[in-house]
């Protein structure tokens, strides 16, 4: 798996950003709400459901990063890291579910639009916009190492997309009193929002299922192992990403030299090769192999 060059950020520093994140997205999204009642604008109020969203994504990233640096224990036995993963899954679905929500208030709205006044949803969301680009900065470079990070990062780029939209809902309004703009603005905000988000939930829901990374070519792998000295096959196979940056393996060798010599130069490939951090390689002489195995898998 690649990895990306980028300053490192110590735990306690990428805290406080997340926690400075989180404030400005209160703040706004309580601007917003007022902002979008008193203006009538559908539009505001579905980013400030979006920018809601947001900081409630930030919180729950900021937990599960707590929680993802508690060590392995007898209960937890690969420690607690997935926390940002299933972090990353709930923070998807909530947008999924709100992009849902306001597809059916923009058509309502379609049919009966409301008076809108173009100037407050202009300077609202102007200020949505600044506060978007900010709390994007804060977590931008946290999000190159982290799925959890990112699910919350991708929504404040949203955010500014959706910012952008509610400037020129307002300002058409303002120029040509077309209030139709506004559930047709919001029609746009929500369409981008499902259409991140099932993007992104896919690689999430890879990595709880124990999927294999998708850039991982199993067919090479497996020519690898049988190619190398002394290994007559392999069977029960298995490849699954622990997080989204540590890929594991687990596999039954057959070969006639059960040495450890084997089970060293095979790891040693298996990580420069194939980037595979924790490998399970159990050797299994030809006369005490199962006959008929799996190669992937257990049947």
């Amino acid at each position: 798996m690649p990895h990306d060059h980028h300053h490192h950020i110590s735990p306690e520093d990428g805290d406080a950003r997340v926690a400075w994140a989180i404030a400005v997205n209160m703040g706004l999204t309580v601007l917003q709400v007022v902002g979008g009642i008193l203006s009538g604008s559908l539009a505001l109020i579905a980013d400030a459901l979006h920018n809601f969203s947001d900081a409630i994504a930030l919180i729950i990233a900021f937990a599960a990063r707590k929680i993802g640096r508690k060590p392995a224990d007898a209960t937890m036995t690969f420690g607690y890291r997935r926390a940002e993963t299933v972090a990353a899954l709930i923070n998807y679905t909530t947008l999924i579910v709100i992009g849902l929500y306001l597809l059916y208030e923009a058509t309502l709205r379609l049919w009966s639009p409301s008076p809108v006044d173009g100037w407050l949803v202009v300077w609202i969301a102007v200020a949505a916009l600044v506060v978007d680009l900010v709390t994007a900065a804060l977590t931008y470079s946290m999000s190159k190492s982290s799925m959890n990070i990112r699910a919350a990062f991708l929504h404040n780029l949203a955010d500014a997309l959706g910012s952008v939209a509610v400037i020129i809902a307002g300002t058409t309004i303002l120029l040509f009193d077309w209030p139709l703009i506004d559930p047709l603005i919001t029609f746009l905000i929500a369409g981008y929002i499902l259409w991140q988000s099932i993007r992104e939930i896919g690689p999430v829901i890879r990595v709880l299922m124990l999927g294999t990374p998708p850039q991982l070519d199993m067919e090479a792998l497996l020519s690898d192992i049988r190619d190398h000295d002394n290994v007559e096959d392999v069977h029960h196979l298995h490849v699954w990403q622990m997080e989204e940056d540590q890929t594991a393996l687990s596999a039954h060798i057959v070969t006639s030299d059960t040495s450890i010599s084997v089970r060293k130069s095979l790891k040693v490939l298996l990580k420069q090769k194939h980037d595979i951090s924790e490998i399970i390689l159990e050797l299994e002489h030809p006369s005490d192999a199962f006959v008929g195995a799996e190669t992937i898998g257990h049947a």
